[in-house]
């Protein structure tokens, strides 16, 4: 009887978990050199919340389509605006500051295991692409990945 009521217990306490909270600061110039997010590889786990601060004016945060887990929520602050974001699905999501795309300022969440890692590494290419300059920084976050 015990033991069935210890497990009850258990069951009960783990749907009461408190996920954690995490900022994602948008700045002009970070230890990443300039236009970064920081950190700019940020482990959580599912269910988690990140907040992305503008630091410095003119920044937001969106996610990029075609790059995140299969069936998560896509999100996409206003300019100069924080913005919080439930991580939905377990895997690699990849974001960006849509006024600084060009200049490679972006950014990776891996929620859990990065279940999609080599898919979001093919899928990147068109959009790495895309970048003027710091064309290797988004393959250098990814490779940061375990």
């Amino acid at each position: 009887m015990k033991s069935r009521l210890l497990a009850l217990l258990m069951i009960v306490a783990a749907n009461f978990a408190v996920a954690a909270e995490h900022t994602v600061e948008m700045k002009n110039k970070g230890e990443g050199g300039i236009m970064v997010f920081e950190p700019a590889v940020l482990h959580v786990a599912v269910g988690d919340t990140v907040t992305f601060v503008p630091t410095d004016a003119g920044h937001n945060s969106e996610s990029v389509d075609g790059l995140m887990p299969e069936g998560a929520t896509p999100w996409k602050g206003e300019n100069g605006q924080a913005i919080t974001v439930t991580v939905d699905k377990e895997g690699v999501y990849v974001y960006k500051c849509l006024p600084h795309a060009i200049m490679a300022m972006v950014g990776v969440i891996v929620a859990g295991k990065p279940t999609n890692l080599e898919q979001i590494k093919t899928d990147a290419e068109p959009f790495i692409a895309t970048f003027a300059m710091k064309k290797k920084r988004l393959t250098k976050y990814l490779a940061e990945v375990q």
